[in-house]
């Protein structure tokens, strides 16, 4: 599917999911019970630069760990929804409470918890190593895998669209 240049143009925000977007996907576990995940720093600096810029950035994840929350809390994310089974019914709230139209939302998923949210943005995206069946919803396809600067990759080709990056 062809990127036109409108798509890119009518973002105003950024939302992601945590596991395999933001990380690799890998969980590693601790005797305590605490799940530690890497987070890109590139990513992280992208998402500081497009809320530094005005765009909305939020996180809807299905995993609840307070180490994720403090990462994201860090790069200046104000609306993290963590813990959450049915993404698309929190997607529709956030959106009413913000005033944002689906079709200004550039959403980036990995696997099947993100197909039904996915489904109801203006611009789907998924990191290089995403399930089939989220790459064949999504409008833009990363070169690279998740947690390895996939997120960077979209932010900055929307922010480049625009001029803001």
């Amino acid at each position: 599917m062809a990127i036109t240049q409108t798509d890119l143009t009518r973002i105003n925000t950024f939302i992601f999911d945590v596991d395999g977007v933001l990380t690799d996907g890998f969980l590693y576990s601790f005797a305590d019970g605490e799940q530690v995940r890497a987070f890109n720093i590139k990513d992280g600096f992208a998402i500081k630069h497009a809320i530094s810029q005005g765009y909305h950035v939020a996180i809807i994840s299905g995993k609840n760990e307070p180490g994720v929350r403090k990462r994201l809390e860090q790069l200046g994310i104000e609306n993290i929804f963590l813990g959450i089974d049915e993404k698309t019914e929190v997607f529709e709230d956030y959106l009413y409470m913000q005033g944002i139209h689906p079709a200004t939302v550039a959403y980036m998923g990995d696997d099947m918890p993100d197909f039904e949210v996915m489904q109801r943005c203006g611009f789907r995206a998924c990191p290089a190593d995403a399930a089939d069946d989220i790459k064949e919803i999504s409008t833009f396809i990363a070169t690279k895998d998740g947690g390895r600067g996939a997120v960077r990759e979209l932010i900055e080709k929307i922010m480049k669209a625009q001029d803001t990056w």
